[in-house]
């Protein structure tokens, strides 16, 4: 047995937050296909997708 106690966070908690959005469909069609390529949630290749976007755009 353990001493380590069980830690159960509340949602949102961790720094995320959810959001919604609108996007076309034929971009939704790609976001599963790739998930389900690199056998990744969708939330997961957007998160990806949108910190590597953020951290090299280049707005002119």
């Amino acid at each position: 047995m353990t001493d380590k106690p069980l830690v159960i966070r509340k949602r949102g908690e961790d720094g995320s937050k959810v959001i919604s959005l609108r996007i076309r469909q034929e971009t939704l069609d790609a976001l599963n296909k790739i998930a389900a390529e690199c056998n990744c949630s969708r939330n997961e290749v957007i998160n990806i997708m949108l910190e590597y976007g953020v951290s090299n755009i280049e707005i002119k």
